[in-house]
């Protein structure tokens, strides 16, 4: 594939996606065009809390993966 039709290609996408948009847009009217025309809220976002896990949810996890792990190994051709 020469450059000159990987472009016809992208060229090609750009004017679907263009109509695309332009569908979508018509389609929202005016309260659309109200909410973009609004000035933009800057939020003050809360610092997350960390989650920790308890020792036997770490265990229940760890004994999980080994279980796969075996069971993977099980299944496995052996050599």
């Amino acid at each position: 594939m020469g450059v000159s039709e990987i472009l016809i290609q992208i060229d090609h996408e750009i004017a679907q996606l263009q109509r695309a948009r332009t569908l979508l847009a018509s389609g929202f009217g005016a309260a659309h065009k109200k909410v973009a025309a609004a000035p933009a809220v800057k939020r003050a976002y809360k610092k997350r809390k960390k989650r920790h896990i308890s020792p036997e949810g770490r265990k229940r996890i760890a004994d999980a993966v080994k279980l796969r792990w075996a069971e993977k190994k099980k299944a496995a051709p052996s050599k």
